[in-house]
């Protein structure tokens, strides 16, 4: 037998007894002068990282900052959410859903006051579409306004506008659903 191939038995009946070699080919170490270091050195596990209370402070007032708020106002017939704040992964998305929701099932008209939004993240994005798609499976009208120069961005980006009704601000949206009650009228 050679120094490196090693033939094993094979279980009989696969017809490849005596045939199958295992090639020691990777377990041959390397010569001492070739390796990067010929002995372990135990790792100061005593190092120690010291506090830094500035960037706390500024981390739990910029997480004090960017909650979302909402709040709802009527204007006639016309149900305003108004969003402060971001709509982001988690609890603010989700109290969006929420809250809409709610609206939706009450109201034939609503619009979404994004101009206090400061931050929109895919989750954010996922929920107005899904928010449109309730509206539309409930017959209400559902319009934007008021994004920010961020907002519109993302909006433009992932082609939700062509979707979404988006107005530069939340009087242009109410107006809209008064155009849309004299054109029906026409």
């Amino acid at each position: 037998m050679s120094q490196f191939t090693k033939f094993v038995p094979v279980a009989p009946g696969l017809g490849l007894a005596g045939r199958v070699k295992i090639y020691r080919i990777f377990m041959v170490p390397k010569p001492s002068h070739l390796r990067l270091s010929t002995s372990m050195q135990p790792m100061d596990m005593n190092w120690q990282i010291g506090e830094q209370p500035g960037i706390m402070a500024a981390f739990e007032y910029k997480e004090l900052k960017l909650k979302l708020s909402l709040e709802t106002r009527n204007r006639g017939d016309v149900i305003v959410v108004h969003c402060q704040g971001r709509i982001v992964y988690r609890d603010e998305a989700a109290a969006l859903s929420r809250v809409a929701g709610e609206v939706l099932q009450q109201a034939r008209k609503l619009v979404l006051d994004l101009s206090g939004v400061s931050s929109m993240d895919s989750a954010g994005i996922g929920e107005l579409a899904l928010l449109q798609t309730w509206a539309q499976a409930n017959n209400v009208s559902m319009k934007c306004a008021g994004p920010n120069p961020l907002v519109s961005a993302l909006l433009e980006l992932t082609n939700l506008d062509s979707v979404l009704e988006v107005h530069p601000s939340v009087e242009a949206a109410v107006a809209s659903f008064r155009e849309e009650r004299v054109c029906a009228d026409c």
